[in-house]
């Protein structure tokens, strides 16, 4: 039997969108760094990808639906010239894959021109949005970063950076916004900090706002800070100017991002996400010590876990599974009739491994239960005598409401099931998650977003408003 990577996206968190901003004194190919920065952010969404440069304050846009290679020629990217740039790659949360809600989106108002790209959700949009076309606004796409234009250009009287100011403090829930307007390049990051969002810099005096590090070490950058829980960032020729626009002491960043969305080789908020998961794996291992020939980890992110588990075990690292790494991962389509046109990507043990071994088997997480059983049968198929299951992560039990494609309870295993009815369901001789206060060890922090596993969210949910 072969795993497809179609029925991998099933058993993880849907990944999120990734943004990108760059601010030159001069005139640069700043299209090009954002296509590049989009390549090494298109792991965190694979449905569309846009940018917006600005010429002078007139901006322009090209977007389109598809990996970034697909949108984006060399043709189109010399067109865009400008100084300063923002870029977008979405995955959808809410099913509304069409091109109007690709991103940037742009507008002009009272003020001039503005381009919005964010990353998250917000939580009271739907409300804001009400109120907003109860007013005599129209809306050409169902995004928060077209709620968000509206908003700040009701407030414009006020000055662009008020009105921003008061726009974000309305709005409720988790997101990180990169904009275009007044000759600036705008970065904010949500009061509780749950997206991340991080500064960089060049020899050149350049800057850059991303989701993930990442995406600065791609164009030749180093990453000078993260963006602080509630604060916006006004870059211009005079450098970069902070506003606290929220203060709160309860942040709490996403603990998913280090579990599975970021790239391990991107550092945010100070932690290495490589460093992280390979701990976490470690901890795992001292959690529940099993007899066992080879560890294997699940391509790619289950991988550093595994490394970390077989280190501490003693119990020797093997590449157990073989992931075909040419095919582009088109997997992530919020429509199941698209996700089963979808082209397959292998997942194919390698037999010489694991044949008459006692196999222990280390992913990132175990969330919905729908390809953990598959990826053992094929692993007994090719001979291993055992086979126990790892996640590197805790239990997932709830809804997450901020970004993460995960609505209901229904579609996780481990609201449904206990770990024992877990181990049997998906035929593992053991299987153990992560406890919650290891993987908060594993962060060296306990100021983390850890509603999808016990249900305490940092702000209140959408059912409590």
């Amino acid at each position: 039997m072969i795993c497809t990577e179609e029925m991998l996206a099933k058993d993880k968190m849907e990944e999120e969108c990734g943004v990108f901003g760059v601010y030159c004194k001069e005139n640069k190919e700043v299209s090009q760094m954002c296509y590049y920065a989009m390549y090494a952010l298109q792991h965190r969404g694979q449905e569309s990808a846009g940018i917006t440069v600005s010429n002078g304050g007139q901006l322009y846009s090209y977007k389109g639906m598809g990996l970034t290679a697909d949108v984006f020629t060399e043709e189109t990217l010399n067109q865009l010239q400008g100084n300063a740039a923002i870029a977008h790659v979405r995955y959808s949360s809410f099913k509304d894959n069409k091109i109007e809600n690709a991103q940037p989106i742009e507008s002009r108002f009272k003020l001039g021109q503005i381009a919005v790209a964010h990353n998250g959700n917000l939580t009271n949009s739907k409300v804001i949005r009400e109120l907003l076309e109860d007013g005599g606004a129209t809306f050409t796409s169902t995004s928060d970063s077209e709620v968000v234009i509206k908003m700040i250009a009701r407030k414009a009287a006020d000055g662009l950076e008020e009105a921003i100011k008061a726009t974000v403090s309305a709005v409720k829930g988790a997101y990180a916004f990169v904009m275009l307007a007044d000759k600036k390049l705008i970065g904010i990051r949500d009061p509780y900090g749950i997206r991340p969002l991080c500064i960089g810099t060049n020899d050149a005096g350049d800057y850059f706002l991303a989701s993930e590090s990442c995406a600065i070490d791609a164009i030749g950058g180093h990453i000078v800070r993260d963006v602080e829980a509630g604060e916006m960032v006004i870059i211009d020729d005079n450098g970069i100017k902070s506003v606290k626009y929220a203060e709160n002491r309860n942040i709490a960043p996403c603990s998913f991002e280090h579990i599975y969305f970021a790239r391990p080789d991107s550092t945010i908020d100070g932690i290495n996400v490589y460093q992280a998961r390979v701990e976490a794996g470690k901890l795992l291992a001292k959690q529940c010590k099993v007899d066992a020939d080879i560890v294997i980890g699940v391509p790619d992110s289950g991988v550093p876990a595994a490394i970390g588990y077989a280190e501490e075990s003693g119990i020797p690292y093997a590449m157990g599974l073989i992931k075909n790494k040419y095919i582009a991962r088109t997997f992530i389509k919020p429509v199941q009739s698209l996700r089963e046109q979808a082209v397959m990507v292998k997942l194919n043990p390698l037999r010489i491994q694991l044949e008459g071994k006692r196999v222990v088997v280390v992913d990132d997480s175990l969330v919905r239960g729908t390809t953990s059983k598959i990826l053992i049968e094929i692993i007994r198929r090719a001979g291993a005598k055992e086979v126990h299951f790892r996640s590197a992560s805790p239990a997932v039990m709830h809804p997450c409401f901020y970004g993460v494609d995960i609505a209901h309870r229904k579609e996780l295993i481990a609201a449904r099931m206990s770990v024992e009815e877990i181990r049997q369901e998906i035929n593992a001789d053991t299987l153990d998650y992560l406890s919650l206060e290891n993987m908060l060890t594993s962060l060296k922090s306990n100021n983390f977003c850890v509603g999808c596993f016990n249900g305490v969210y940092p702000m209140s949910t959408p059912t409590e408003d």
